[in-house]
């Protein structure tokens, strides 16, 4: 599955850490930053998959889980480290679940907002991938 653990570089002292997200920590270049916070915890997340956006994930606050499927392959991976991001590549299905209380999912994307980008249900995604 064409996804990756990312370190995000931090500084660490008796104040606290600080994480530094500069060009070289995202294999692309950030054409929009958005975040999700106040998920109940029996609410899911994404439901999708992107044509050609690239996606990076990042638990800034709490813990969540992202399922995500290609058609041959599923796989659940547990968010909770601010200093570790989940890259997504394009052509896979994202399903963001299980967030705890207070929790703050940043995602950096390397497209704007584009609809057309989207694929929104989950079998015109595995017919997609037939193509």
């Amino acid at each position: 599955m064409n996804i990756e653990i990312i370190e995000i570089p931090k500084k660490e002292d008796f104040r606290g850490n600080l994480a530094i997200i500069e060009n070289d920590t995202v294999p692309f270049e950030i054409k929009r930053v958005y975040y999700l916070f106040d998920v109940p915890s029996s609410s899911q997340r994404g439901g999708h998959a992107h044509k050609n956006l690239k996606q990076l994930l990042i638990p800034v606050s709490g813990s969540f889980d992202v399922v995500l499927k290609t058609s041959s392959e599923i796989q659940k991976i547990t968010l909770n480290k601010p200093d570790k991001g989940l890259l997504i590549h394009e052509n896979i299905w994202r399903e963001l679940e299980n967030f705890s209380s207070g929790s703050v999912c940043l995602v950096l994307a390397s497209e704007v907002f584009s609809e057309e980008d989207y694929i929104r249900n989950y079998d015109e995604f595995l017919e997609y991938n037939k193509k």
